[in-house]
């Protein structure tokens, strides 16, 4: 049982408010030169039509969000030491991210690591965080299962439903990285969840949940609507192993399904979108997939789309505390 003794306010709001400084002053300095190296987005010709006034944008912006957040929790990591586990889970998303964007941007196009290349690094990833939980943490193959209200076993299952969790969180965060500030406002809903639930579960991950939450707001300051900066694969994949790595880490990662309901439409609805176009010879069940582009092209604005979502989460995360 951790030693709650140890919680200061410190603990709780220091992490947030270093990340916060540190992420809205290392923008401004970013932005520009990110733009001299030429490290602009490639924007996709299929896409909406009006995304291409975004073309040149400086992405790689999660270089920011990780810096901040590295920034705010290292210095708690030698009485929270599951909040390290967390960050170097995060940085490692977030370092396949990078090596992504960084092709992109060389290559000048919209793709950089080839799929399987991509696929391998995250699965390296997941791997390294399930060999620690299975042999070095506290947490081991145990899981709660919320409707249950009680804590099980998973045993032989831990692997599989561990990488099952942990990519698909990770490629719905992705995913959800589309519309200016999306990916940002949703994941510090979820944060702030996290947050509220450390006490019960986890209170070692304070301080990196606090140091994302900050991160995150310092950053939205350029990223919201209309963005200086996008986080590009550098942030969107960190995103999703800060999420999947934190509900590991408080023993509940099912929860993701209601918390990151967001992020399991988006992939759900690339997943019909491409099933339904091979099985119909060429018709499309959606507008544009992921589904947020759908919403768009329907007519909604992309700060419509970013409220609604964002407020679908928070309502999703208050059922869920519900639950717990």
């Amino acid at each position: 049982m951790y030693d709650y003794m140890m919680i200061t306010r410190a603990h709780i709001v220091g992490p947030g408010l270093l990340a916060f400084v540190i992420a809205l002053a290392a923008s401004p300095i970013a932005i520009p030169m990110l733009h001299k190296l030429k490290f602009g987005q490639n924007v996709r010709d299929d896409g909406p039509q009006s995304h291409l006034a975004k073309q040149g944008t400086p992405t790689m912006g999660g270089i920011i969000i990780l810096l901040a957040l590295a920034a705010g929790t290292i210095g708690f990591v030698g009485k929270f030491h599951d909040s390290l586990v967390v960050l170097l889970t995060t940085l490692g998303y977030g370092f396949v991210g990078f090596l992504d964007d960084f092709l992109k941007i060389k290559k000048h196009q919209s793709e950089g690591l080839k799929p399987w290349q991509k696929m391998l690094g995250q699965f390296l990833v997941t791997l390294a965080f399930g060999i620690y939980l299975f042999k070095f943490s506290d947490v081991g193959t145990s899981m709660y299962i919320p409707i249950m209200g009680k804590v099980i076993d998973t045993k032989w299952m831990f692997f599989p439903l561990m990488f099952l969790v942990m990519l698909g969180t990770v490629n719905g965060s992705n995913f959800t990285d589309g519309l200016d500030g999306l990916a940002s406002t949703v994941t510090v809903v979820i944060a702030l969840f996290f947050l509220v639930t450390a006490a019960g579960y986890n209170a070692e991950t304070y301080p990196v949940i606090t140091a994302m939450i900050g991160a995150l707001l310092g950053f939205l300051c350029f990223n919201c609507y209309p963005a200086k900066i996008f986080m590009g694969d550098t942030g969107s994949l960190a995103l999703g192993g800060f999420v999947a790595s934190t509900a590991y880490m408080q023993r509940m990662p099912l929860i993701i399904v209601i918390v990151a309901f967001i992020y399991l439409i988006e992939v759900i609805s690339v997943i019909l979108q491409v099933g339904y176009f091979k099985k119909t010879g060429g018709k499309r069940l959606f507008k544009m997939a992921p589904i947020h582009h759908h919403f768009e092209l329907s007519g909604w604005h992309e700060t419509k789309v970013v409220a609604v979502f964002s407020i679908v989460t928070a309502v999703l995360c208050a059922v869920a505390l519900l639950i717990l």
